[in-house]
């Protein structure tokens, strides 16, 4: 096996591997370090499997409404099978991506990589082994947060990550979320969906802190009418296990349930490898770049979620494409972080792009703000998913579309539009003329446009 080459990457997850494929279609000599399996937490241990399950979560309700639908079945379920399908899933995306590395000639390396001063590029030393290439890219990902202090780190018994959560051996009767982000809300809303008594905990003043607030407070709302708890303002100051259960201390007052899942954030993968030794800037575990990846080290870049916000797998993705681009003398243009969507694939789906109304104004902006509701869509009422919103936020001067924001059924499907839409600088004016197919749930899109400038032709 060589140890020279134009590219190393480190890491194999979205954005390593995609990183590597463009590399290699560049004609770049190209390898990747990975330690763990291929196609990193995404593909394994996150986006992927976890939305399999989800499905399977969504199916199960629909079954248990079929009377709704004219149709008669009995809902039941095999835990055991559910998880099954979702690992095999999983396996057979990261088989694909085994494929493609070996279809684009990608040198695969196993191992732990640590980094030593080189030039033009640090070395990268696994098991021993030295290789030497023209430019390194860390894609080392990132890990779930945990609170030592507080008793919530994982022991792979009462208290989980999203790792451990994927493949229960049991049904919990009753479960605890740390967290109301995307990755906490998916899993209350898996766990809901099949008996379990939910309760979830924020510390801050409303769940999914990120997303608009009238969203959020739609959200609430949805979950609540599913049965699960929500506790904002809340926080765990200590955990205990017990011989067949744990017990947390939330706002002064002890409860007890069979499992706790953890999700509070992440920590980038920055521990043992040399960064510090090079001088690599670390803030907070995430490391500093510019806006093409670039480390302050000569010929050492860093994309995905080692890096800054936001953590999603497709800004992973961009950002290497960009960075490899760069490196091979393009001239990509910067990755624009106001554009890059966010989903949540709980039930119901949200999904958003751009400022919330509260950016919007912080902005000095005169602004103007445009609702509809799913009710108003035939296609959401044929579907039986009447509950839900599309909002758009707008610059009332320019016409600038500043953001858009959704909840209800199937909206990670439709916030590409809006996506596309910012990305090609259209205006007000030229999305009203776009002719949109009837009947769809895009239609609500459409409409909300037209409601922020007072001519909504469905409410």
């Amino acid at each position: 096996m060589s140890t020279n080459f134009d590219v190393i990457i480190i890491g194999s997850g979205p954005g390593g591997y995609v990183t590597a494929i463009r590399a290699a279609q560049l004609g770049l000599k190209t390898a990747v370090v990975e330690k763990s399996e291929i196609g990193g937490v995404c593909l394994n241990w996150g986006c992927i499997p976890t939305k399999a399950l989800l499905r399977s979560a969504e199916v199960y309700t629909n079954m248990q409404h079929a009377k709704e639908y004219g149709l008669s079945a009995k809902a039941g379920f095999d835990l055991s099978a559910i998880v099954k399908r979702s690992r095999n899933i999983a396996g057979q995306l990261s088989d694909g991506v085994k494929f493609l590395m070996k279809k684009n000639k990608i040198t695969m390396i196993n191992g732990f990589a640590k980094l030593e001063k080189g030039t033009p590029a640090p070395a990268v030393v696994v098991e021993g082994k030295t290789y030497t290439a023209k430019h390194v890219i860390l894609a080392t990902g990132a890990r779930a947060r945990t609170i030592p202090q507080a008793g919530l780190e994982p022991d792979g018994k009462y208290i989980w990550t999203a790792k451990e959560a994927m493949v229960p051996d049991t049904m919990p009767k009753k479960i605890l979320v740390v967290g109301s982000g995307a990755i906490g809300m998916e899993f209350a809303s898996f766990y809901n969906a099949f008996g379990c008594a939910v309760t979830v905990v924020e510390m801050l003043d409303r769940i999914l802190p990120a997303e608009d607030a009238e969203i959020s407070g739609i959200a609430e709302k949805a979950f609540k009418k599913k049965g699960m708890r929500i506790m904002t303002k809340a926080q765990v100051a200590s955990v205990n296990a017990g011989a067949n259960n744990v017990s947390a201390e939330i706002n002064g007052k002890a409860e007890t349930y069979d499992r706790i899942i953890l999700a509070i954030g992440i920590v980038g993968n920055v521990e043992d490898m040399g960064l510090e030794e090079l001088g690599v800037e670390i803030d907070r575990s995430h490391i500093n770049v510019d806006e093409f990846s670039r480390t302050k080290i000569p010929g050492l870049y860093a994309i995905g979620d080692v890096t800054t916000p936001p953590w999603l797998a497709h800004k992973a993705s961009h950002e290497g494409i960009i960075c490899i681009e760069k490196i091979n003398g393009g001239n990509p243009h910067p990755l624009n972080a106001s554009r890059i969507p966010g989903c949540t694939y709980c039930q119901p789906q949200i999904a958003s792009v751009g400022m919330t109304e509260v950016q919007a104004k912080d902005s000095g902006r005169d602004i103007r703000i445009g609702r509809f509701p799913f009710i108003g869509n035939g296609k959401a009422i044929a579907l039986g998913e009447p509950e839900g919103l599309i909002k758009t936020v707008f610059d009332a001067k320019t016409g600038e579309l500043l953001g858009a924001h959704m909840i209800g059924t199937e909206v990670t499907e439709l916030i590409q539009g809006y996506t596309i839409a910012q990305t090609l600088e259209t205006t007000e004016a030229e999305l009203m003329e776009t002719v949109f197919p009837h009947p769809t749930l895009s239609e609500m899109m459409h409409e909300s446009v037209l409601a922020a400038y007072d001519k909504a032709l469905h409410i």
